[in-house]
């Protein structure tokens, strides 16, 4: 009786040791979380200046000039940093500092949907390009964008957004505004509603650009 408990108990310390080795091999080759997607990049970064970076499934990436972008990639940037992400064939999207911005949803030349949750943003189409309906949500309010180029964060102590060709649609606490080039709207604290569309001062419209030049 003495043997088989011994034998038994042997068999359990190899079966233990195969499992071990076999969870070791299995971390080996799981692959990288962009990866593991398997999807085609919506995107790529086209110019980085200090630090960027990208999370998907809890683990992070450095950014660097022609790093792919994915879907549900969370995209940030470090102090006094500057990114430029180039989503589809003609959409520019310039990234200011201790930015983080999630693309949720993306499709070519079609649009899509995208959480900017801090930082200044200036999003670019050229002119006469087709239109491409997008979503931007921030936690101030919800911008509907067609065809433009537009900044969007912090501004003169308020969230701004600044259109400087084209329209988008600002939408918070059940007030819509439409602004179009050289208008732009304030909103004091999420929750707040925007201001009237109004033309910006010079000075205001320069070092919004600034904060994402």
């Amino acid at each position: 009786m003495r043997r088989q408990i011994e034998r038994t108990l042997d068999a359990g310390s190899i079966d233990r040791r195969l499992l071990l080795r076999a969870a070791a091999l299995a971390a080996i080759f799981i692959p990288h979380p962009a990866s593991a997607q398997g999807a085609k990049p919506v995107g790529s970064v086209e110019d980085v200046k200090g630090e960027a970076f990208a999370e998907a499934r809890a683990e992070r990436r450095t950014l660097d000039r022609a790093a792919p972008l994915f879907i549900n990639d969370l995209v940030g940037t470090g102090f006094d940093s500057r990114l430029t992400l180039h989503l589809g064939r003609d959409t520019t999207l310039r990234v200011g500092q201790q930015a983080r911005v999630t693309i949720d949803r993306f499709l070519v030349n079609a649009g899509g949907e995208i959480t900017v949750r801090s930082g200044p943003i200036l999003y670019d189409r050229p002119a006469g390009t087709p239109p491409a309906r997008m979503q931007i949500r921030t936690p101030f309010g919800l911008i509907a964008v067609r065809g433009t180029r537009f900044f969007a964060g912090p501004s003169a102590g308020v969230f701004g957004v600044f259109v400087e060709r084209g329209s988008v649609a600002v939408s918070a606490a059940g007030t819509r505004v439409v602004l179009r080039g050289g208008q732009g709207t304030n909103i004091a604290s999420p929750g707040a509603a925007p201001t009237a569309p109004a033309p910006w001062r010079p000075e205001r419209i320069r070092a919004a650009l600034e904060s994402v030049e």
